[in-house]
Order: structure tokens, then C-alpha cells, then sequence
């Protein structure tokens, strides 16, 4: 059975004993292969400039990024906050660690295929139609990726962090998961732009 270690609640809650930390990884060793694997996909779709793997890669990348942004930001983060704080770190210590590495993975796969893709379609050229559309989809999502890797993954690292701790603060890591929830959501919106540009793009 796995071991667990008392929170220290947050001012205001309710009396009662703390509720527990269930023992869990911050790093979820079985996902690694997994995203060994599409890494290595990756890098061998830039290397060898396959128009379809390219696409494949960006398509799925930034499909799911924007679907997951857009879930975790108006979904979940509504249910996370009604639960009580129990039910709320049963989910972080299974949900958390997850992300850790499904989101910087899908953000790399859709920054490097889309930046290998515009240039096997010859959209980086100033002569390109499509030019001034992809330099508005860089600053968009060098935004996203800026909030992402910048507060997003530093919130979700130091709520792991946190629960590791002997005794951790109840309070912290309520608002470590509200500014993970609140990017989320944020980044969600600015996908809804990135969609915008890119069927424009692909459109022409």
C-alpha cells in the first residue's frame, strides 16, 4: 500500500484531521518510452523533410495542446475547485505528474514540425502570401509557448514538489493549481487564434 503524509490546510478550512498525500511520482518513469518514441519520430520527420510526417506531427501536436489547454483550463479546473481537498489531491498526485510530460511534448513537437513544415512549403520566404500569416502564428504561439514553459510547468513542478514535502502547505499548493489552471485556460483562448491563422493558411 502506498505510504501518505499529512497537508497542512489552508486557513479558513474546516476542522478535521489533514488530509493525506498518497505516495506518487513526480516523474511517471512508464510514460518515458513513450515519449522517447515520439521524440524520436520527430526528429526523424525534420531530418527527413517528409511532407507527411510534418503534417502529422503538427496536426497531432498542436491538436491536442489546444484541446488539452482548453479542457484543463474550463473544465477540470471548475470540478478541481468545487471538490473537496482530499478528492483534490487524489487528483493532483495522479493528474500532475502526467503533465509534466505530456505537455512539453506535445509543445515541441508543434514548434519543430511546424517551423520544419513552413520551410518545406517555402512560407518563411518574405514572397510568400503566407508570410504575414506565419509570423503572426509565431508571436501567438511564442506567447503560449513563453506562458507554458514559464509559469505553467514551474506551477505543476512545484506543486509535485510540494506534496513531496514532509509536511506540505495547503495553502501553496492551492495557489500553485489555481496559476496552473488559470495558463491553462489562458493558452487555451491564444489557441483559438493559432486555429484561425492556420486554416487561413491552409486554406490558400
Amino acid at each position: 500500500m502506498a505510504d501518505s503524509v499529512a497537508v497542512d490546510a489552508p486557513p479558513g478550512a474546516p476542522p478535521g484531521p489533514a488530509p493525506s498525500v498518497p505516495d506518487f511520482q513526480i516523474v511517471p518513469v512508464k510514460l518515458l518510452p513513450i515519449v522517447g518514441v515520439v521524440i524520436v519520430g520527430l526528429v526523424a520527420a525534420i531530418a527527413s523533410n517528409n511532407l507527411w510526417a510534418l503534417v502529422f506531427f503538427h496536426v497531432v501536436g498542436g491538436g491536442l495542446w489546444t484541446a488539452i489547454d482548453l479542457f484543463v483550463g474550463f473544465v477540470v479546473g471548475p470540478i478541481l475547485g468545487s471538490l473537496p481537498v482530499p478528492a483534490r489531491i487524489e487528483f493532483s498526485t495522479r493528474f500532475m505528474p502526467k503533465m509534466l510530460l505530456i505537455m512539453p511534448t506535445l509543445v515541441t513537437m508543434t514548434l519543430a514540425s511546424g517551423w520544419q513544415l513552413a520551410r518545406h512549403l517555402g512560407n518563411l520566404n518574405a514572397s510568400s502570401p503566407n508570410h504575414a500569416w506565419l509570423v503572426a502564428s509565431f508571436i501567438v504561439v511564442g506567447v503560449m509557448a513563453t506562458i507554458a514553459i514559464g509559469l505553467l510547468e514551474p506551477a505543476n513542478l512545484a506543486v509535485l514538489f510540494e506534496l513531496k514535502k514532509p509536511h506540505p502547505n495547503g495553502l501553496r499548493i492551492q495557489r500553485l493549481m489555481r496559476i496552473f489552471i488559470y495558463t491553462a485556460g489562458i493558452t487555451g483562448v491564444m489557441q483559438v487564434a493559432t486555429l484561425i491563422i492556420m486554416t487561413r493558411v491552409a486554406s490558400q
